[in-house]
This record gives C-alpha cells, structure tokens and sequence, in this order.
C-alpha cells in the first residue's frame, strides 16, 4: 500500500487580504505558515516514509512543503518544482480584490469565473507587472507556454500530462504534492473522476492534508482529510 498526499499550500498574503492570486509568487501570511507546520505534525503522526516531494514554482506551495518536511525532520534537497503545478491563471482579475469583483460584476458572475470548467476572465495585459512575462520566477518556461488567463479545463491540461508523465509512476512509493486550490482540484477531477458540471463543488481547504491510498496495482482505495475539523465535502468516484 502507497500513499498520495495532496496539500493546498497553506494561508497566503493574497488569500488573507481576499484577492486573485493565480501565478503572482506571494508568500504565506503567518496563520499560513502555522497551518503547514501543523500538517507537517499531523503527516509525522501517521509515521510512514515520504519518498518524493513535488510542488509548483510559487514560494507559497515552495515553502509551505519546506514547513511541512522541516517538521517532519526530512531533507528538502530532493524537492522537484514545476510551474505546470502552478495555480490557475485568472487573467484579469489577478490581485483584485474578491468581494469588490462580486459587487462590481455579480456573485454569480465571480462563482462563474472562480468555480466554472471552461469559463476564462479576460486576458492580463502583459504589461501588467502582474502578468507572468513580468515574474523573474518564470524567466526560464518557454513565453509560448506563459498564458495570460486560464479556465479550470486550461489548468487540467497542464497538470495532469505532468503528473502522468513524473508522479503517476512513482506511486508504488509514497508521494507529496504542495500546490494551489486548482492543481489540486484538477488532480482531484482525475483521480476520483468528477464530472464537468460536479467538480464546481469541489473545495480544498488551505494546509490540510488530503490523504490518498493506492494498493499495489495503483487503485485508490480511499482518500480522507487529516484535519478532520478543517476537512471539506470529498466528490469522490463522481
């Protein structure tokens, strides 16, 4: 039996002052790096070895799995980063504050933008100091792979090739994965199989570890929240 730990990084300066992030690289708030400390005891409480360590470009995954290892007493020298883990883009509504989006364009408007599979925002500029072009972090991925906005579908289509192509073999070991509210929801989506329409349902808590356990032939047998308290409805098998 293998195990698959997925964590949303955890509380970060944008989410703690309500804005769009998508792939501006902000660190985690103080509650955020409390959260990733504490999931670091709760993964040690469950005394099993953590083979691989996976996470995106963005410091506030980056260092919440550095909390996490850090706690768990593990070298973090083996960590391999990669910007198809990254959060989604959201175009031009990056840094913009959530809750004035909702009275300027409708709550269901901002769900739409937020929750929906295929729905984009319009493009960022890419004069925007916001706009990836403009990040030192992504200086090295190919400009024709920055993109300027992206749907929940646009963000599965990057996460998940990377993760049958690097991570999906090396399940018969254990593996962690540090990343955002949708690279997770996408693995989620291809893991448990969502529909299109259910996976909109789908929240993942910041810092709380998803815990998800293969048998030898990589079947997922089941998947539970450590943080029982923080944990958030599961759509499995949808």
């Amino acid at each position: 039996m293998s195990h698959l730990i997925l964590v949303r990084h955890g509380q970060s300066e944008w989410n703690l002052e309500n804005r769009f992030t998508g792939w501006v690289d902000v660190d985690l708030a103080p509650k955020g790096k409390l959260e990733a400390c504490k999931a670091g005891e709760s993964l040690k409480e469950l005394n099993i070895n953590i083979n691989h360590f996976f996470t995106s470009y963005q410091k506030r995954a980056i260092n919440t799995l550095k909390l996490i290892l850090n706690t768990m007493r593990i070298k973090d020298d083996k960590i391999i980063k990669a910007w198809e883990l990254n959060e989604r883009h959201y175009g031009s509504l990056t840094g913009l504050n959530k809750d004035e989006m909702r009275k300027k364009l409708g709550e269901e408007q901002v769900q739409i933008f937020r929750r929906s599979w295929d729905i984009s925002p319009e493009p960022l500029s890419k004069n925007n100091p916001y706009h990836p072009l403009n990040i030192e972090i992504y200086k090295n991925i190919p400009n024709e792979k920055i993109p300027d906005t992206e749907s929940l579908k646009n963000t599965y289509e990057r996460v998940i090739p990377f993760f049958k192509e690097k991570i999906e073999k090396k399940l018969s070991e254990n593996v962690i994965i540090s990343a955002h509210g949708n690279s997770i929801r996408s693995l989620c989506k291809y893991l448990f199989d969502i529909s299109n329409e259910e996976i909109s349902k789908l929240e993942i808590p910041t810092g709380n570890p998803l815990i998800l356990k293969f048998d030898e032939n990589n079947k997922l047998l089941n998947a539970k929240y450590l943080d029982k308290e923080r944990a958030k409805n599961l759509i499995k098998f949808g």
